[in-house]
């Protein structure tokens, strides 16, 4: 059996806006070091206008994203097929690095 290939983290101009769940790593900030989380990208109840969502949140207080807290994604893993108690547990990724994703000329801010 060969392990399972683990998809790689993608800069966010590349991300999947199609509506389905992705993995996406949080940019670390004052409330806390990066971390992964699942979103989707659609319109929240009552908003107007389409962004990225945590897919485990309360539908009456969505916790949304916008694209500059957002680092990199990567497409959701396949679910493991024919599992059992005895097999290993599937790892959660490592937050990607934001020294990975520094543009080489600067931001231009």
């Amino acid at each position: 059996m060969t392990p399972r290939e683990v998809p790689q983290w993608q800069s966010m101009r590349s991300a999947q806006r199609d509506g389905n769940r992705i993995l996406v790593t949080l940019r670390a900030s004052e409330q806390g070091p990066a971390e992964v989380d699942t979103v989707r990208w659609t319109t929240p109840r009552n908003a107007p206008e389409k962004c990225w969502v945590a897919t485990d949140c309360d539908p009456q207080c969505p916790v949304t994203y916008q694209d500059d807290e957002l680092l990199a994604w990567m497409p959701m893993p396949a679910p493991p097929s024919g599992k059992t108690a005895s097999d290993p547990v599937v790892d959660w990724p490592e937050p990607a690095l934001e020294s990975d994703f520094q543009e080489a000329a600067g931001s231009g801010i």
